[in-house]
């Protein structure tokens, strides 16, 4: 990616060249993932076959599956998410530990996807929650670890469903609510209610999005022949997407402490978006 004068955006004040590189690759990070394009290139034909080959209930067995998976994440996040410095995050450690989760399911074939995934979120969580505390953020608080589930809403957009495609900010505005309510609540009472309001809507906000996400892996574990090793790859894949999106996100969070949430919208809103296509 090139940085050059038309790429350059007004800089206001004291917003310096190097944190506008960092927004540069948050934004390239954050709005175009293509993940499924990665997913079609392993599998190694297109995925709408894959698609194909789901039965129809498969799209509302997916939304099930991402409630369960992000209860499971919740629940790790508010209870045993530690709060000390490790010295940098664990990438390559925890893209190891989820593949190996995705060989086992993978081995299994699509029957083994809502046991599976909710340990591979769980692990990806644990590598969202090293990138934020990496960025600076404070992971004891409740906002922080709930701005690591917010995580798995990023950019869980399908190429195959364009009623997904919604930028960054959009999704960030829709959570915005949600999670404030949601901490507010456990902050109060703690999570000893799962089907309390503030928590049902942050879950089924998230899974609306997570769950395409789900549903590509599951349309790649449709295509015959795929077997445990690509389970292990595919999970690689995700995690490597989710890691992504988190280093995007706690970089813009990062940015925003220093410089007020409104002064680093605009900015990114002028980044030219024709460089990442």
């Amino acid at each position: 990616m090139r940085q050059n004068a038309e790429m350059t955006p007004n800089l206001e004040n004291d917003f310096s060249q190097s944190d506008l590189r960092d927004l540069i690759v948050a934004k390239s990070r954050l709005e175009y993932p293509g993940l499924a394009a990665r997913l079609a290139d392993l599998v190694g034909k297109p995925m709408g076959q894959g698609l194909k080959a789901l039965p129809p209930a498969w799209n509302e067995k997916a939304i099930q599956i991402a409630r369960k998976a992000l209860l499971k994440a919740l629940d790790i996040a508010v209870r045993t998410l530690g709060s000390g410095n490790r010295g940098g995050s664990r990438d390559r450690l925890h893209r190891v530990l989820v593949a190996g989760s995705g060989f086992a399911g993978g081995a299994l074939g699509m029957a083994a996807i809502p046991l599976e995934i909710p340990i591979s979120t769980t692990i990806m969580l644990r590598s969202i929650a090293d990138i934020a505390r990496d960025e600076g953020q404070d992971i004891s608080l409740i906002e922080t670890r709930l701005s690591c589930l917010e995580v798995f809403a990023l950019g869980g957009r399908s190429s195959w469903d364009d009623s997904v495609e919604e930028g960054y900010w959009v999704v960030r505005t829709v959570l915005a609510r949600a999670v404030s309510q949601a901490a507010a609540y456990i902050g109060r009472r703690g999570l000893a209610e799962e089907s309390a309001p503030p928590i049902v809507r942050l879950i089924t906000t998230i899974a609306a999005r997570f769950s395409a996400v789900i549903t590509d892996e599951m349309a790649a574990l449709a295509v015959p022949m795929i077997g445990a090793f690509a389970g292990g790859a595919i999970n690689f894949v995700f995690m490597h997407h989710f890691q992504q999106m988190a280093r995007g996100h706690f970089v813009i969070k990062r940015l925003e402490d220093r410089y007020g949430r409104a002064r680093v919208e605009k900015i990114y809103r002028e980044i030219p978006v024709d460089e990442f296509k």
